[in-house]
Protein backbone atom coordinates (compact mmCIF):
# COMPACT_ATOMS: atom_id res chain seq x y z
CA UNK A 1 0.00 0.00 0.00
CA UNK A 2 1.56 3.16 -0.97
CA UNK A 3 -1.35 5.70 0.52
CA UNK A 4 -3.61 5.95 3.46
CA UNK A 5 -6.67 8.51 3.94
CA UNK A 6 -7.13 10.23 7.36
CA UNK A 7 -9.43 11.92 8.78
CA UNK A 8 -8.62 15.51 8.87
CA UNK A 9 -4.86 16.80 8.93
CA UNK A 10 -3.55 18.83 12.35
CA UNK A 11 -7.36 20.04 12.78
CA UNK A 12 -10.74 18.66 11.94
CA UNK A 13 -10.72 22.04 8.76
CA UNK A 14 -8.02 20.95 7.40
CA UNK A 15 -9.27 18.12 4.69
CA UNK A 16 -8.45 15.98 2.65
CA UNK A 17 -5.51 14.22 4.39
CA UNK A 18 -3.43 11.35 3.35
CA UNK A 19 0.00 9.92 3.41
CA UNK A 20 1.36 8.65 0.81
CA UNK A 21 4.90 6.97 -0.54
CA UNK A 22 6.05 8.90 -4.63
CA UNK A 23 7.70 5.74 -5.02
CA UNK A 24 7.03 2.09 -3.37
CA UNK A 25 4.94 1.27 -0.06
CA UNK A 26 4.25 3.17 3.02
CA UNK A 27 7.06 1.75 5.55
CA UNK A 28 4.66 0.60 8.09
CA UNK A 29 1.38 -1.49 8.70
CA UNK A 30 -1.56 -0.40 10.81
CA UNK A 31 -2.40 -3.52 12.86
CA UNK A 32 -5.33 -1.91 14.76
CA UNK A 33 -6.97 1.54 15.36
CA UNK A 34 -7.07 4.40 12.85
CA UNK A 35 -4.35 6.38 13.53
CA UNK A 36 -4.52 10.60 12.61
CA UNK A 37 -1.77 13.07 10.88
CA UNK A 38 -0.45 14.08 14.42
CA UNK A 39 -0.01 10.38 15.35
CA UNK A 40 1.89 9.32 12.52
CA UNK A 41 4.16 12.21 12.64
CA UNK A 42 5.02 11.64 16.58
CA UNK A 43 4.86 7.80 15.47
CA UNK A 44 7.56 8.56 12.77
CA UNK A 45 9.08 10.75 14.82
CA UNK A 46 9.37 8.73 17.77
CA UNK A 47 10.24 5.40 15.87
CA UNK A 48 13.88 7.25 14.80
CA UNK A 49 14.55 8.36 18.00
CA UNK A 50 14.72 4.95 19.26
CA UNK A 51 16.10 3.26 16.75
CA UNK A 52 19.39 5.62 17.12
CA UNK A 53 19.07 5.28 20.91
CA UNK A 54 19.92 1.26 20.42
CA UNK A 55 22.18 1.31 17.84
CA UNK A 56 23.85 3.99 20.25
CA UNK A 57 23.74 2.57 23.35
CA UNK A 58 23.30 -1.24 22.31
CA UNK A 59 20.01 -1.24 24.58
CA UNK A 60 16.72 -1.82 23.84
CA UNK A 61 14.53 1.97 23.73
CA UNK A 62 11.11 3.76 24.15
CA UNK A 63 9.80 7.05 23.85
CA UNK A 64 6.81 8.80 25.08
CA UNK A 65 5.87 11.49 22.12
CA UNK A 66 3.28 14.24 22.74
CA UNK A 67 2.78 16.84 19.67
CA UNK A 68 5.79 15.95 17.69
CA UNK A 69 8.48 16.16 20.68
CA UNK A 70 9.76 13.78 23.03
CA UNK A 71 8.21 14.01 26.79
CA UNK A 72 10.39 11.31 27.40
CA UNK A 73 12.99 8.72 26.08
CA UNK A 74 15.38 6.02 27.85
CA UNK A 75 17.03 3.05 27.37
CA UNK A 76 16.46 -0.27 29.17
CA UNK A 77 18.19 -0.01 32.41
CA UNK A 78 17.21 -1.60 35.52
CA UNK A 79 14.68 0.42 37.97
CA UNK A 80 15.67 1.25 41.31
CA UNK A 81 12.92 0.49 44.10
CA UNK A 82 12.35 4.23 44.23
CA UNK A 83 12.01 4.26 40.29
CA UNK A 84 9.48 1.19 40.38
CA UNK A 85 7.57 2.99 43.06
CA UNK A 86 7.19 6.31 41.39
CA UNK A 87 6.38 4.51 37.91
CA UNK A 88 3.64 2.37 40.02
CA UNK A 89 5.53 -0.37 38.50
CA UNK A 90 6.89 -1.81 42.11
CA UNK A 91 4.00 -4.83 41.44
CA UNK A 92 4.78 -6.22 38.06
CA UNK A 93 8.16 -7.93 36.28
CA UNK A 94 9.61 -5.91 34.16
CA UNK A 95 11.20 -6.71 31.14
CA UNK A 96 14.29 -4.70 29.53
CA UNK A 97 11.88 -3.11 27.17
CA UNK A 98 9.64 -2.39 29.79
CA UNK A 99 12.24 -0.61 32.14
CA UNK A 100 12.69 1.41 28.84
CA UNK A 101 9.13 2.48 28.04
CA UNK A 102 8.78 2.86 32.43
CA UNK A 103 11.40 5.16 32.23
CA UNK A 104 10.37 7.27 29.23
CA UNK A 105 6.72 7.63 30.63
CA UNK A 106 7.33 8.28 33.89
CA UNK A 107 10.07 11.37 33.34
CA UNK A 108 7.18 13.56 32.59
CA UNK A 109 3.86 11.91 33.83
CA UNK A 110 1.92 14.77 33.02
CA UNK A 111 3.04 15.78 29.30
CA UNK A 112 3.17 11.75 28.67
CA UNK A 113 -0.42 11.95 29.31
CA UNK A 114 -2.15 10.67 26.03
CA UNK A 115 1.14 9.94 24.30
CA UNK A 116 2.35 8.14 20.99
CA UNK A 117 4.55 5.52 21.89
CA UNK A 118 7.71 4.19 19.58
CA UNK A 119 9.58 0.93 20.89
CA UNK A 120 12.97 -0.16 19.24
CA UNK A 121 12.16 -3.91 19.64
CA UNK A 122 9.55 -6.19 19.30
CA UNK A 123 6.85 -5.23 21.71
CA UNK A 124 6.88 -8.19 24.64
CA UNK A 125 3.97 -9.17 26.97
CA UNK A 126 5.77 -7.15 30.14
CA UNK A 127 5.48 -3.79 27.95
CA UNK A 128 1.92 -4.27 26.52
CA UNK A 129 0.79 -4.89 30.07
CA UNK A 130 2.70 -1.93 31.39
CA UNK A 131 1.04 0.52 28.11
CA UNK A 132 -2.34 -1.18 29.04
CA UNK A 133 -2.79 0.93 31.79
CA UNK A 134 -1.35 4.05 30.48
CA UNK A 135 -3.64 6.73 28.88
CA UNK A 136 -2.19 6.88 25.58
CA UNK A 137 -3.20 6.89 21.60
CA UNK A 138 -1.12 4.42 20.17
CA UNK A 139 2.42 2.60 19.44
CA UNK A 140 4.86 1.75 16.99
CA UNK A 141 7.36 -0.55 17.29
CA UNK A 142 9.10 -3.30 14.61
CA UNK A 143 7.26 -6.50 15.95
CA UNK A 144 4.67 -7.39 18.80
CA UNK A 145 4.47 -10.55 20.23
CA UNK A 146 1.11 -12.90 19.93
CA UNK A 147 0.52 -11.67 23.49
CA UNK A 148 1.33 -8.58 23.26
CA UNK A 149 -1.13 -7.84 20.13
CA UNK A 150 -3.82 -9.35 22.14
CA UNK A 151 -3.35 -7.26 24.62
CA UNK A 152 -3.14 -3.87 22.50
CA UNK A 153 -6.43 -5.14 20.73
CA UNK A 154 -8.33 -4.71 23.58
CA UNK A 155 -7.16 -1.13 24.71
CA UNK A 156 -9.98 1.25 23.80
CA UNK A 157 -12.34 -0.96 22.87
CA UNK A 158 -10.33 -2.24 20.03
CA UNK A 159 -9.62 1.11 18.89
CA UNK A 160 -5.81 1.84 20.37
CA UNK A 161 -3.96 2.66 17.48
CA UNK A 162 -0.94 -0.33 17.01
CA UNK A 163 1.47 0.64 13.99
CA UNK A 164 4.28 -2.16 12.81
CA UNK A 165 7.13 -0.79 11.53
CA UNK A 166 9.79 -2.02 8.77
CA UNK A 167 13.10 -1.96 10.91
CA UNK A 168 15.09 -1.99 7.67
CA UNK A 169 13.08 0.76 5.75
CA UNK A 170 15.49 3.39 4.68
CA UNK A 171 14.07 6.96 3.76
CA UNK A 172 15.58 8.83 0.60
CA UNK A 173 18.25 10.99 1.29
CA UNK A 174 16.43 14.39 -0.01
CA UNK A 175 13.37 14.88 2.34
CA UNK A 176 10.74 17.86 1.45
CA UNK A 177 7.84 19.23 2.63
CA UNK A 178 5.43 22.17 2.26
CA UNK A 179 4.83 25.70 3.62
CA UNK A 180 2.07 28.06 1.99
CA UNK A 181 2.39 26.22 -1.39
CA UNK A 182 6.11 26.88 -1.09
CA UNK A 183 8.26 23.58 -1.47
CA UNK A 184 11.16 22.72 0.96
CA UNK A 185 14.00 21.22 0.20
CA UNK A 186 16.72 19.55 2.39
CA UNK A 187 19.48 16.54 3.08
CA UNK A 188 17.90 14.33 5.53
CA UNK A 189 19.74 14.83 8.95
CA UNK A 190 21.96 11.71 9.05
CA UNK A 191 24.64 12.49 12.09
CA UNK A 192 25.94 9.87 14.05
CA UNK A 193 26.12 10.58 17.37
CA UNK A 194 28.50 8.62 18.95
CA UNK A 195 31.66 8.66 21.17
CA UNK A 196 34.14 10.76 19.08
CA UNK A 197 31.11 13.72 18.96
CA UNK A 198 32.24 14.02 22.75
CA UNK A 199 36.06 13.94 22.20
CA UNK A 200 36.60 17.70 22.31
CA UNK A 201 36.16 18.46 26.38
CA UNK A 202 36.67 21.97 26.71
CA UNK A 203 36.51 22.60 30.19
CA UNK A 204 39.34 22.22 33.08
CA UNK A 205 37.63 19.10 34.04
CA UNK A 206 38.21 16.47 31.28
CA UNK A 207 36.47 13.24 32.47
CA UNK A 208 33.44 11.74 31.22
CA UNK A 209 33.12 8.25 32.28
CA UNK A 210 31.12 5.77 30.33
CA UNK A 211 28.25 6.28 31.86
CA UNK A 212 28.23 9.88 31.19
CA UNK A 213 29.07 9.44 27.60
CA UNK A 214 25.67 7.31 27.36
CA UNK A 215 23.77 9.83 28.90
CA UNK A 216 25.43 12.98 26.69
CA UNK A 217 24.49 10.32 23.66
CA UNK A 218 21.22 10.13 24.88
CA UNK A 219 20.67 13.79 25.42
CA UNK A 220 21.61 14.86 22.01
CA UNK A 221 19.72 11.85 20.25
CA UNK A 222 16.49 12.77 21.84
CA UNK A 223 17.28 16.77 21.08
CA UNK A 224 17.49 15.33 16.95
CA UNK A 225 14.15 14.76 17.07
CA UNK A 226 12.79 17.37 19.52
CA UNK A 227 11.30 20.62 17.97
CA UNK A 228 14.00 23.85 18.43
CA UNK A 229 15.08 25.39 20.27
CA UNK A 230 15.85 22.40 23.01
CA UNK A 231 17.25 21.58 26.12
CA UNK A 232 17.68 18.29 27.39
CA UNK A 233 19.11 16.54 31.10
CA UNK A 234 19.59 12.87 31.30
CA UNK A 235 20.29 10.80 33.87
CA UNK A 236 21.25 7.17 34.50
CA UNK A 237 19.91 5.80 30.96
CA UNK A 238 16.91 8.67 31.30
CA UNK A 239 15.86 11.96 29.89
CA UNK A 240 14.37 13.41 33.40
CA UNK A 241 13.69 16.79 31.48
CA UNK A 242 13.25 18.02 27.74
CA UNK A 243 12.36 21.71 27.29
CA UNK A 244 10.94 22.05 23.34
CA UNK A 245 10.13 24.85 21.18
CA UNK A 246 11.54 28.01 23.15
CA UNK A 247 13.20 31.11 21.24
CA UNK A 248 15.69 31.65 24.37
CA UNK A 249 18.54 29.16 25.32
CA UNK A 250 17.70 30.00 28.96
CA UNK A 251 13.90 29.25 28.09
CA UNK A 252 14.65 25.87 27.35
CA UNK A 253 17.03 24.97 30.25
CA UNK A 254 14.49 26.42 32.86
CA UNK A 255 11.87 24.37 31.37
CA UNK A 256 13.92 21.33 31.60
CA UNK A 257 15.54 21.92 34.50
CA UNK A 258 11.98 22.48 36.23
CA UNK A 259 10.88 19.12 34.61
CA UNK A 260 13.98 17.22 35.88
CA UNK A 261 13.45 18.96 39.82
CA UNK A 262 10.00 17.80 39.63
CA UNK A 263 11.34 14.20 39.17
CA UNK A 264 13.86 13.97 41.19
CA UNK A 265 11.37 15.70 44.03
CA UNK A 266 8.58 12.84 43.52
CA UNK A 267 11.90 10.47 44.92
CA UNK A 268 12.02 12.78 48.32
CA UNK A 269 10.84 10.71 51.34
CA UNK A 270 7.76 13.37 51.84
CA UNK A 271 6.33 12.70 48.15
CA UNK A 272 6.73 9.00 48.44
CA UNK A 273 4.86 9.15 52.21
CA UNK A 274 1.83 10.50 50.43
CA UNK A 275 -0.98 8.39 51.19
CA UNK A 276 -4.19 8.68 48.92
CA UNK A 277 -7.42 7.79 49.16
CA UNK A 278 -8.65 4.15 47.72
CA UNK A 279 -9.49 4.26 43.78
CA UNK A 280 -7.48 7.80 42.79
CA UNK A 281 -7.60 7.72 39.32
CA UNK A 282 -3.71 8.13 37.89
CA UNK A 283 -3.64 11.27 36.21
CA UNK A 284 -5.68 12.93 39.51
CA UNK A 285 -2.74 11.47 41.40
CA UNK A 286 -0.08 13.09 39.34
CA UNK A 287 -1.87 16.10 39.47
CA UNK A 288 -1.92 16.12 42.98
CA UNK A 289 1.88 15.35 43.44
CA UNK A 290 2.94 18.13 41.07
CA UNK A 291 0.39 20.74 42.97
CA UNK A 292 2.24 19.21 46.12
CA UNK A 293 5.62 20.31 45.56
CA UNK A 294 4.28 23.80 43.61
CA UNK A 295 3.64 27.07 44.99
CA UNK A 296 0.15 26.14 44.92
CA UNK A 297 0.51 23.15 47.06
CA UNK A 298 -2.20 25.16 49.33
CA UNK A 299 -5.11 23.95 46.76
CA UNK A 300 -4.66 20.43 47.79
CA UNK A 301 -3.97 21.22 51.39
CA UNK A 302 -6.88 23.18 52.04
CA UNK A 303 -9.76 22.13 54.18
CA UNK A 304 -12.54 20.43 52.28
CA UNK A 305 -9.88 19.48 49.33
CA UNK A 306 -6.90 17.08 50.88
CA UNK A 307 -9.65 14.53 51.86
CA UNK A 308 -11.02 14.11 48.45
CA UNK A 309 -7.13 13.05 47.30
CA UNK A 310 -4.99 11.90 50.72
CA UNK A 311 -5.61 9.76 53.48
CA UNK A 312 -4.20 11.79 56.07
CA UNK A 313 -3.51 15.53 55.56
CA UNK A 314 0.34 15.67 54.34
CA UNK A 315 2.61 18.68 55.62
CA UNK A 316 3.71 21.20 53.82
CA UNK A 317 6.91 20.24 51.70
CA UNK A 318 8.50 23.85 51.87
CA UNK A 319 10.92 25.32 50.14
CA UNK A 320 14.12 24.63 52.17
CA UNK A 321 13.33 21.40 52.50
CA UNK A 322 13.03 20.98 48.53
CA UNK A 323 16.36 22.81 48.14
CA UNK A 324 18.12 20.41 50.51
CA UNK A 325 16.66 17.31 48.57
CA UNK A 326 17.79 18.62 45.74
CA UNK A 327 21.07 19.47 46.31
CA UNK A 328 21.45 15.68 46.58
CA UNK A 329 20.38 14.96 42.84
CA UNK A 330 23.88 14.83 41.12
CA UNK A 331 25.60 13.26 37.89
CA UNK A 332 23.24 14.36 35.55
CA UNK A 333 24.26 15.65 31.86
CA UNK A 334 22.85 18.11 30.04
CA UNK A 335 22.74 17.93 25.82
CA UNK A 336 21.62 21.24 24.04
CA UNK A 337 20.71 21.56 19.94
CA UNK A 338 23.07 24.83 19.76
CA UNK A 339 25.06 26.80 21.60
CA UNK A 340 24.86 28.62 24.87
CA UNK A 341 25.37 32.33 24.67
CA UNK A 342 25.69 32.95 28.40
CA UNK A 343 26.36 31.66 31.47
CA UNK A 344 23.48 31.78 32.86
CA UNK A 345 22.14 28.52 31.43
CA UNK A 346 25.06 26.55 33.10
CA UNK A 347 24.44 28.43 36.24
CA UNK A 348 20.34 26.88 35.93
CA UNK A 349 22.23 23.77 35.15
CA UNK A 350 23.80 23.53 38.51
CA UNK A 351 20.70 23.72 40.33
CA UNK A 352 19.40 20.26 38.73
CA UNK A 353 22.84 18.56 39.48
CA UNK A 354 24.48 18.95 35.99
CA UNK A 355 27.85 17.66 36.10
CA UNK A 356 28.88 17.22 32.19
CA UNK A 357 27.58 18.96 28.59
CA UNK A 358 27.59 18.39 25.14
CA UNK A 359 26.68 21.33 23.03
CA UNK A 360 27.95 22.90 19.74
CA UNK A 361 30.19 25.83 21.16
CA UNK A 362 30.81 28.45 18.43
CA UNK A 363 29.32 31.36 20.73
CA UNK A 364 31.33 35.16 21.09
CA UNK A 365 30.39 33.78 25.07
CA UNK A 366 32.15 30.90 24.82
CA UNK A 367 34.59 31.55 27.08
CA UNK A 368 32.15 33.03 29.80
CA UNK A 369 30.34 29.47 29.39
CA UNK A 370 33.38 27.48 29.80
CA UNK A 371 34.63 30.01 32.93
CA UNK A 372 31.00 29.11 34.32
CA UNK A 373 31.24 25.38 34.17
CA UNK A 374 35.22 25.66 35.65
CA UNK A 375 33.65 27.44 38.37
CA UNK A 376 31.44 24.35 39.32
CA UNK A 377 34.48 21.88 38.11
CA UNK A 378 31.93 20.49 35.16
CA UNK A 379 33.81 18.62 32.00
CA UNK A 380 31.61 20.15 28.83
CA UNK A 381 32.23 19.11 25.40
CA UNK A 382 31.83 20.83 22.06
CA UNK A 383 30.68 18.67 19.07
CA UNK A 384 30.92 21.64 16.77
CA UNK A 385 27.14 20.36 15.30
CA UNK A 386 23.44 21.98 15.48
CA UNK A 387 21.18 19.61 16.24
CA UNK A 388 18.05 22.08 15.41
CA UNK A 389 14.57 20.12 14.20
CA UNK A 390 11.37 21.67 12.71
Amino acid sequence: MNEMQLKYGCNPNQKPSRVFMENGDLPFEVLSGKPGYINLLDALNGFQLVKELKKATGLPAATSFKHVSPAGAAVGLPLSDTLKKIYFTDDVELSPLANAYARARGADRMSSFGDFIALSDECDKATALLIKKEVSDGVIAPAYSDEALEILKAKKNGNYNIIKINPDYKPAEIERKQVFGVTFEQGRNELDINDELLSNVVTDNKTLSDEAKRDLKIALITLKYTQSNSVCYVKDGQAIGIGAGQQSRIHCTRIAGNKADIWWLRQSPKVLGLQFVDGIKRADRDNAIDVYISDEHDDVLKDGAWQNIFKVKPEVFTKEEQREWLDKNTDVALGSDAFFPFGDNIERAKKSGVTVIAQPGGSIRDDNVIETCNKYNMAMAFTGIRLFHH
